[in-house]
């Protein structure tokens, strides 16, 4: 992701006289958006870099709405925390993907949560109405989104495809690219996490 949104200086830059004198610094458009909120230097560095993070999603399997979602979400980022990008620490390029990757994730986690309990709703719809119901039910939600937001991003991956999705054990190895013995694993630890914290839903 990073070389891909790295090319810089060959697309915005034009030759002199054997010198590469370059047209596009996003060290300095960041700068100028910490410094001032420069709304011209976020529109160039949105311009420059929107387009690459979408084409890599979408490259990488993403669907179009979250190829898009993320980034423009990464993007308002680089906006908000301009004034923490530190060019000694990483380039520009690296910087942003490293943001792109982490809104991704979060992306995911969210929706994978919002599933897995919707799930749940399902499974309670043929249940006889109770008094208590409303109760028992913010208490249900509370405990089950508390009990998914402690699983790790990969085993929320692996129980979403094969719960949520329907997809056989060897499939979610395929569409994940992991091996078998690594997706029954996933599985089997986080189910048993499930099953330990939504005993008192039984």
């Amino acid at each position: 992701m990073v070389a891909a949104l790295a090319l810089t200086r060959t697309e915005m830059a034009g030759a002199h006289g054997g010198r590469v004198v370059a047209l596009f610094d996003p060290n300095a458009l960041i700068d100028a958006i910490a410094r001032s909120g420069d709304r011209d230097a976020f529109a160039k560095l949105f311009d420059h870099f929107a387009p690459r993070l979408k084409g890599l999603l979408l490259r990488s399997g993403a669907p179009p709405e979250l190829a898009e979602e993320v980034a423009q979400e990464t993007m308002l980022t680089v906006w908000r925390k301009a004034s923490l990008f530190d060019p000694a620490k990483a380039s520009a390029a690296t910087w942003i993907a490293s943001i792109a990757r982490n809104r991704r994730i979060d992306i995911a986690r969210r929706d994978t949560r919002l599933r897995l309990s919707q799930v749940y709703e399902i499974l309670d719809e043929d249940e006889p109405e109770r008094p208590d119901d409303l109760l028992y039910g913010a208490e249900r939600d509370a405990l089950v989104r508390s009990a998914v937001s402690e699983l790790s991003v990969d085993q929320l991956r692996v129980v979403e495809l094969a719960f949520l999705q329907g997809c056989s054990h060897q499939e979610v190895a395929s569409r994940l690219s992991i091996p078998l013995g690594t997706v029954k694993s996933r599985l089997r630890l986080a189910m048993a996490h499930l099953r330990g914290r939504l005993e008192d839903l039984r």
